[in-house]
């Protein structure tokens, strides 16, 4: 999953990039607001990018890892309604 994020990110960085290069070395020549609809366009890529980096997956599980600490685990452990096996001895 990490992977195809980050693919996908660096494909929507070179395609903003490449619109800004193309928008002031091809476009400009043929029409000024033509080059600056595409910089506009460019501008809105980088935070959509960002966006989808880091965006949480369905098989990425972040949330019921463990923190280390054997009291917080515990009573996370309680909200979430899950019981953890009993290591302890009565």
């Amino acid at each position: 999953m990490y992977a195809r994020r980050r693919h996908l990110y660096f494909a929507m960085m070179g395609t903003c990039i490449g619109m800004f290069v193309l928008a002031w070395s091809v476009v400009r020549l043929w029409s000024v607001p033509a080059a600056v609809g595409m910089c506009l366009f460019a501008m809105v890529i980088p935070p959509v990018a960002a966006v989808v980096a880091n965006r949480r997956g369905p098989d990425d599980r972040w949330w019921d890892d463990p923190s280390g600490d054997p009291q917080s685990d515990e009573w996370w452990d309680e909200l979430d309604g899950k019981r953890r096996p009993e290591s302890r001895d009565q």
